[in-house]
């Protein structure tokens, strides 16, 4: 599920994980959807809803801006997890930070703020050598903060305080990033390494009614030209009316997994459901979008698999598993499963990975 495989490798410029954060952004958020009571004091529906737009719109600018800037701050480094970039990480803590601790002025036009946990507290999440670039990164992307001297070598927080925060060019942002920094501590449930959730803009936590799979799956679609988003939509709408279950989950990566579990004797969670996957859609940095397949009954239909094309014949034929011990290779993440990218070429085998994913579904479910 993870990147992190063992293996330490040398991360891409942030720029580049800056462009794949970028398809990571809602691109359709409707007009309207009601919210759950806990935001109630925070304003109006109408506000904070016109206030999460306009804090996806920043984000926009905030990629550009590690686009071209981002080399400036964060510099590649050599891990074990490629998509782990601290700098990141402490953006999305600070504001969480003034979000949540940040009370909005009578106008909503500016955050007041005493105490920012990540910069203070006796482990805080932020090091201090650290605390002035993010909050001089965050003014080239429009804030202003007001009771901080920015121009100082090191911050001390106690002495700045209180702190007005400002966002000049579309002061409602300020509304929005409230309400989702409350829905990312209070309601936003966690797998493995999602630290960066807050910079996805996942506004749909905070929505009374569940989201509907299929609209999350059109929103990480959207950047793909038009022919892929149909191949997809169409995968998925035929297996879910197969009976499968599509749950999604954030780690690194972006999964869109499908299980069948109807007849499982348990309750079962996400990541329960997860493990149980056939196949998924996923996006991520090092492989983009792809189609994932977990072939369990391969030797049960050998004679079909002959007839697919050759690059499908030798996909499966090679099978899944530890690239290490199957074929002594290094880490390629070949254990999540035959993976096949989602471009033009699968197109040409629609039909033959359907009925791939036919004959991996159980006998009494198969179509003709």
């Amino acid at each position: 599920m993870s990147t992190n495989h063992g293996e330490a490798v040398t991360q891409k410029p942030i720029s580049e994980y800056a462009k794949y954060l970028k398809n990571l952004i809602p691109a359709n958020i409707p007009e309207t959807y009601a919210l759950k009571p806990m935001f109630e004091h925070v304003a109006s529906e109408e506000n904070i809803r016109k206030g999460v737009i306009a804090f996806r719109n920043f984000l926009y600018l905030f990629c550009d801006r590690l686009i071209s800037d981002g080399h400036l701050y964060s510099k590649p480094l050599k891990t074990k997890n490629p998509t782990d970039y601290p700098f990141l990480h402490n953006i999305n803590h600070l504001l969480i930070d003034i979000g949540y601790h940040g009370k909005l002025t009578e106008s909503g036009d500016s955050l007041l703020i005493t105490e920012i946990p990540s910069f203070t507290d006796p482990k805080p999440k932020i090091p201090v050598s650290k605390q002035i670039e993010c909050l001089r990164f965050l003014t080239l992307c429009g804030f202003v903060f007001t009771g901080i001297d920015l121009e100082a070598k090191t911050l001390n927080i106690s002495e700045a305080q209180p702190i007005e925060v400002s966002y000049p060019n579309n002061p409602i942002l300020l509304t929005g990033l409230k309400a989702l920094s409350i829905a990312s501590i209070k309601l936003r449930v966690r797998f493995y390494n999602n630290a960066d959730n807050l910079l996805r803009c996942d506004y749909r936590v905070m929505k009374t009614e569940d989201t509907d799979v299929l609209n999350v799956l059109k929103d990480i679609l959207h950047p793909l030209p038009e022919k892929l988003q149909k191949f997809a939509l169409e995968l998925h709408q035929r297996y879910i009316d197969m009976g499968m279950t599509c749950v999604t989950l954030y780690d690194n990566e972006v999964h869109f997994a499908y299980s069948y579990i109807k007849n499982s004797r348990r309750a079962l969670s996400i990541r329960d459901i997860y493990q149980l996957r056939v196949w998924e859609f996923g996006l991520s940095m090092k492989y983009g979008y792809c189609l994932t397949v977990r072939t369990k009954k391969t030797e049960k239909y050998a004679d079909v698999i002959e007839k697919f094309p050759l690059y499908l014949q030798e996909k499966i034929s090679q099978g899944y598993g530890c690239d290490r011990k199957l074929r002594n290779e290094r880490c390629q993440g070949g254990c999540q499963g035959i993976r096949i990218p989602l471009d033009n070429s699968i197109l040409e085998m629609k039909r033959d990975i359907e009925i791939w994913l036919d004959n991996e579904m159980p006998s009494s479910l198969k179509r003709q």
